[in-house]
């Protein structure tokens, strides 16, 4: 199958750090943020670990969990955790799911033969609470990932979800936001955006953003 945007989340059961778990039942009502690693005990994954356990906060505040993924044992994992919590200073708070057999990477098409055809690639699926995949990231093994990127278009996704808004280059919560060009009649414009709008171009109106 094809993972693309807006289509349904591959279920599977799997063994993870915090017991087995059949994914859509394990995350529930809540968004998911499903990422891999290219393999236990490599550097650049154990920073991102490590930060992500200590992005828990920010994560829950916004109704998201984390789940991470990498096709090594539940064994290895356990034994990853011990140097993770102790290089960064944390204590694991989130499941890692055991993957030996590649089953869930290969549904998730996490391996791409032309990088590496035995290793992940970083992955990261934005799964909303319907299931749906609605934004993809990839990195290649050995660039870390963004974290503070990854909570900015999550952001970007729940504000999008209540508003008939886009967010322009470089936003953050809080900029401006653009008004959807499919609204057009002035009278629905001051209904739904009270706090006023710039007009630059007819299909380009800027307004603060609904929810501050």
């Amino acid at each position: 199958m094809s993972l693309k945007l807006g289509t349904t989340a591959p279920d599977f059961d799997a063994e993870t750090t915090e017991g087995t778990i059949r994914f859509h039942d394990w995350a529930g009502d809540s968004w998911v943020i499903f990422f891999s690693h290219p393999a236990d005990f490599t550097p650049v994954c154990t920073t991102e670990l490590g930060l992500v356990a200590k992005l828990r906060d920010r994560f829950a505040k916004r109704n998201a969990k984390t789940l991470a993924i990498s096709v090594d044992s539940l064994e290895s994992h356990h034994g990853w955790i011990a140097d993770i919590e102790h290089t960064q200073d944390v204590k694991m708070n989130f499941p890692i799911v055991a993957d030996p057999d590649q089953n869930v990477a290969t549904l998730y098409e996490m391996i791409h033969p032309e990088a590496d055809a035995k290793l992940t690639v970083r992955s990261v699926f934005f799964i909303d609470p319907n299931k749906k995949i609605r934004a993809t990231i990839t990195y290649p093994p050995a660039t870390g990932r963004n974290f503070e990127e990854v909570l900015r278009v999550l952001d970007g996704l729940q504000l999008t979800d209540g508003y008939q808004v886009a967010t322009p280059a470089n936003w953050e919560d809080g900029d401006d936001v653009v008004i959807v060009p499919s609204i057009t009649d002035p009278k629905e414009i001051a209904q739904k955006f009270p706090k006023g709008h710039r007009e630059l171009r007819p299909y380009l109106r800027m307004t603060p953003q609904p929810n501050k």
